[in-house]
């Protein structure tokens, strides 16, 4: 735990008071750190998109393996990894930005919960680096009006809407992919797809676990999410405009 703190609590703690130096607000602060941490995770965002790229694709094949060796597991774990192996495909790659990122959060959840203490927002000295500046109070509200220090029902539900809207946009993005594929699929359409239903249900069930979070926790941690989701709408939005406009391109 204490490495967990050096290397990850302690360096979020003193980024977010430093801006708070900067800008005196709190709520800035959270934005832009958030904006910072989201600049610094790109490369594997990229990774992880194309991760999910190249899975979608390998589609049909994994459903063919799948036909072939339906009543023998350890034929078809074997067959199936060595399609990875052939197409250099790793099917972890997209795991570990979700890891980094849940890291990230439960730290943000710590430092904002423990800043925040009776609805008001208190230092602790001794986590401060030497070159980071104590400031003698943190106003707890965001440009004037919302205090961060505690729980906003308003920026939960705008959350919950945000982090519904992302994931929606994700699910048409990937359904797109996925018609492409059932071109080629010979699977008989009454089986269930179990993946597509378990989206269907991730669509409510996240923002619903946003929206309670948001209700119960300081409002510093749903504004923290808030930015979140918003920095990944407009990256998948910029992602899915520069696909569109390479599928619209003429070919030369």
């Amino acid at each position: 735990m204490e490495i967990l703190f050096t290397l990850i609590y302690q360096p979020i703690y003193n980024i977010l008071i430093g801006l708070y130096n900067i800008f005196g607000d709190f709520g800035i602060a959270i934005i832009v750190m958030t904006l910072l941490i989201k600049a610094a995770l790109i490369p594997l965002s990229r990774k992880q998109i194309e991760s999910q790229k190249e899975m979608t694709e390998l589609q049909p094949k994994i459903k063919d393996l799948q036909k072939k060796y339906k009543g023998d597991k350890e034929q078809l774990s074997k067959k199936t990894m060595a399609l990875y192996k052939e197409h250099k495909v790793n099917p972890a790659a997209g795991c570990l930005p979700l890891i980094i990122q849940m890291i990230i959060f439960i730290t943000m959840y710590r430092v904002i919960n423990n800043l925040a203490e009776g609805g008001t927002l208190t230092i602790h000295a001794d986590q401060l680096y030497s070159f980071v500046s104590e400031p003698e109070t943190i106003n707890g509200f965001f440009l004037g009006i919302m205090n961060l220090a505690e729980p906003s029902i308003i920026l939960a539900v705008v959350t919950a809407a945000a982090q519904f809207y992302q994931l929606k946009m994700m699910q048409i993005k990937n359904a797109k992919k996925t018609d492409l594929v059932k071109k080629d699929d010979k699977k008989d359409s009454s089986e269930p797809d179990f993946a597509s239903i378990m989206q269907k249900q991730m669509l409510f069930i996240v923002p619903i676990m946003t929206l309670f979070i948001g209700m119960k926790f300081p409002s510093g941690l749903a504004l923290y999410w808030l930015t979140s989701t918003l920095f990944m709408i407009a990256q998948q939005w910029y992602i899915m405009h520069k696909e569109k406009k390479g599928e619209t391109q003429p070919q030369s």
